[in-house]
């Protein structure tokens, strides 16, 4: 206990002023809190007002005050002082921050020693065990003293085990089975990946969510009297589980009877009411309803009514289970956006931002506009985040300004790839490139393939704005040697060096064509063993032929990302024509994705791929631009390119006809919720390649089976394949497990 004393009731004038119990604070910093000096006339009340100011220092455990005659002496007694805090037995959380934290709120090394602090350390720390499950966790602290009136301070904890989830049960529930509505929950009881993801461990906050995400599903599905009566948690004896209950009432399912447009909606009424995605007959949803007020907002927004009011009022009629509800607007005053302010581009110019912008300064708002202004910079690729926002201008009520806040990332990649299959041995490459070279938006890339069979070193460099009007402008040089995909020896080998340039238009929002014109020169080196084929081209155009090939294509992107995308289409139709030098050909193909939300965590992708080569004036398709399928990019299981017609000695020699489908189911990885950087996905990839002369025949296609896992990890992409074909011949030459992985910089 600490204790006080004032005496002497008497008023006096002070002569002389006296600290005495002082061992390490210095005598001024207690003259400092005293609220009376030499001169000045003592009473009992300056007395207690000391000591109050004295106490509040935190300093010291007893003040007193004594007068002698005209003397004062201010009596202490310190605090010891904290030599060293420790903690035992402690697992679940770090030492040092655990001391670090402690240190802040004024429990520390060199700190004085403060009873009240510890012991609400104490609780504090309790508590942190039960937030995280451990509920037979014991914490006691222990005060050591020291000589020269310091202390030791010393935690000591008995963790205890985790407390689990044993049972999680829905009572009441008669529409939707247990089953599903458990699904909805980041809870469950333990799993085969709990271990990992905690979801056994209970926490009052997730349970919350839980029964709100349960509730939402019900209001979302017309059962509008849906409600949580209860929710139990129960501990057991031995406080290592939990067993949780929570009843509900689900009511009845309740239909739209209508809805009536109320306000101003600009004279287009015919078009707000198409927004509407609930209908006479159709089940209520209160998602469904929210969705059509953000439209009616958005489609506002479009006409530079920034800050529109939409209100729906729904109007219930228990005794039918009906509702009836009436959408009210006021789109305010139309909005003109002054300024469009950029913020957090350390690195990245002004201009490449700008540039993106579909919104313009001194043009009326317009929502629709600034949205695609949003996504244009955040599919750049060059930043972690992108927020838009407004921000009112003082002194007028029709502008606004926008804000653009980005967060830059590393826009280098620097790839490894690594490939093993029974048949093969390993094969590397390795490519660095950089999206945005000091800052400029352009692209650099440098790749080197150093595979036994396929080695290439090439530089590109992309300007996408090489004219302000957006058309882009690729230049690249390459240098490549090809060997055959066979063990029975190098027996050929092809040198390729080349260049090109290339631009690319756009015409609209999601369409680019691309033309352009390159140089290629491919020269063969023959070795004993030969394929048949690359002797008789040797005989009969020489061991060195070269071409201008001319190039044309068409793009079209609709998919909501380009790294992760869960929704939209991309289609790339593109042709090489070569009428001039010794190579004369046409080669083209036609790429189709489409991507399909299943439900809000997953998707379904399809791709096809179909391609097409022939010679020209005559001459057969060289044999360098040959269409290959197998391995990564076409039919994972097999071989890289090693699909399709066959010499006498087993070496794949490609063809002239191509065609390529994949379907693949994508989820994120257990365990990982909501997390797009994470998707695992199971995929079924079929395809097969056939010569000038053959027929194509869907009996030929060859198709694997398998599951895939994809990372955008901290350290950059990471991709896992394992593979079992389900569709091959006798010879094919199988490829079960690959993976690729990047570093970012």
């Amino acid at each position: 206990m600490a204790c006080a004393q004032a005496y002497a009731a008497d008023t006096f004038v002070i002569k002389d002023i006296r600290v005495d119990g002082l061992q390490r604070t210095e005598p001024g910093t207690v003259f400092t809190y005293l609220p009376f000096r030499i001169g000045d006339r003592y009473t009992p009340e300056l007395g207690a007002a000391a000591i109050r100011a004295l106490f509040a220092t935190g300093l010291f455990k007893n003040v007193s005050i004594r007068t002698v005659g005209d003397v004062v002496t201010v009596v202490v007694e310190e605090r010891p002082v904290i030599a060293n805090v420790d903690f035992l037995g402690t697992k679940e959380f770090k030492k040092k921050e655990l001391v670090a934290a402690l240190k802040q709120v004024g429990l520390g090394d060199a700190q004085p020693f403060n009873q009240a602090l510890l012991d609400r350390a104490e609780q504090e720390l309790k508590q942190q065990y039960l937030a995280k499950g451990y509920y037979a966790a014991s914490v006691t602290a222990t005060v050591t003293p020291l000589q020269r009136n310091r202390v030791d301070v010393t935690f000591n904890v008995q963790e205890g085990g985790v407390a689990k989830i044993r049972s999680l049960r829905i009572v009441g529930n008669h529409v939707y089975s247990e089953h599903t509505l458990l699904g909805l929950f980041t809870l469950s009881t333990p799993g085969w990946l709990t271990w990992y993801t905690k979801a056994d461990q209970y926490s009052r906050s997730k349970l919350n969510a839980d029964l709100e995400t349960l509730r939402t599903y019900y209001l979302n599905r017309g059962y509008l009297d849906f409600r949580i009566e209860s929710t139990q948690v129960a501990l057991s004896a031995d406080k290592e589980s939990i067993h949780i209950t929570v009843n509900v009432h689900e009511g009845r399912k309740y239909v739209v009877s209508g809805y009536r447009l109320d306000g101003n909606y600009l004279g287009l009424d015919d078009e707000f009411r198409a927004l509407v995605d609930l209908k006479p007959g159709d089940t209520y949803s209160a998602k469904k309803l929210d969705e059509s007020v953000k439209a009616m907002i958005n489609k506002f927004g479009v006409y530079g009514y920034a800050f529109a009011r939409v209100d729906p009022v729904p109007r219930i009629d228990r005794q039918h289970h009906e509702v009836f509800f009436t959408i009210d607007a006021d789109p305010g005053r139309r909005i003109y956006v002054r300024h469009i302010d950029i913020g957090g581009n350390t690195r990245t110019s002004d201009s490449v931002i700008r540039r993106e912008f579909r919104q313009f300064e001194d043009a009326w708002y317009d929502a629709d506009r600034i949205k695609l202004s949003r996504d244009r910079v955040n599919r750049l690729g060059f930043f972690q985040k992108v927020q838009l926002g407004t921000q009112e201008v003082p002194g007028t009520s029709d502008e606004v300004d926008l804000d653009m806040q980005v967060k830059e990332k590393p826009t280098g990649m620097l790839g490894l790839g690594v490939g093993f299959s029974s048949a093969n041995k390993l094969s590397f490459n390795a490519s660095i490139s950089q999206d945005n070279v000091f800052g400029s938006g352009n692209n650099l890339s440098l790749s080197l393939d150093t595979s036994s069979y396929y080695r290439t070193l090439a530089l590109s460099s992309t300007n996408p704005y090489f004219t302000q009007d957006g058309i882009s402008r690729t230049l690249s040089a390459y240098y490549r040697t090809i060997r055959p995909y066979t063990s029975q020896g190098n027996n050929y080998k092809i040198v390729t060096p080349g260049l090109s340039v290339q631009f690319g238009v756009p015409f609209t929002e999601l369409d680019r064509v691309f033309f352009g014109v390159g140089f290629e020169q491919y020269t063969l080196d023959l070795a004993p063993g030969a394929p048949a084929s690359y002797i008789s081209y040797v005989n009969e155009f020489g061991r060195s032929s070269s071409g201008y090939p001319l190039t044309l294509g068409w793009q079209r992107d609709s998919r909501n990302s380009a790294l992760v995308p869960t929704d939209g289409r991309y289609q790339r139709l593109s042709a090489d024509f070569s009428p001039f030098g010794s190579l004369r050909y046409v080669r083209a193909s036609y790429q189709y994705e489409q991507f399909f939300p299943v439900t809000h965590l997953t998707n379904l992708a399809v791709n096809g791929l179909i391609g097409y080569a022939r010679g020209l004036h005559g001459q057969p398709l060289p044999i360098f631009k040959y269409l290959y399928a197998g391995g990564i990019g076409t039919v994972r299981g097999f071989q890289q390119s090693s699909l399709g017609p066959r010499d006498a000695q087993g070496n794949a020699l490609g063809g002239a006809k191509l065609l390529v489908g994949d379907i693949e189911y994508q989820f994120p990885f257990p365990g990982s919720g909501a997390d797009h950087s994470l998707r695992m996905s199971t995929f079924l990839d079929s395809g097969y390649v056939w010569g000038e002369n053959q027929k194509i025949q869907l009996s030929d296609l060859r198709a694997a089976v398998g599951v895939a896992v994809s990372w955008i990890s901290p350290i950059g992409p990471l991709k896992f394949s394992l593979a079992k074909p389900v569709r091959s011949r006798p010879g094919d030459l199988t490829q079960t497990f690959q993976f690729t992985v990047g570093t970012a910089f």
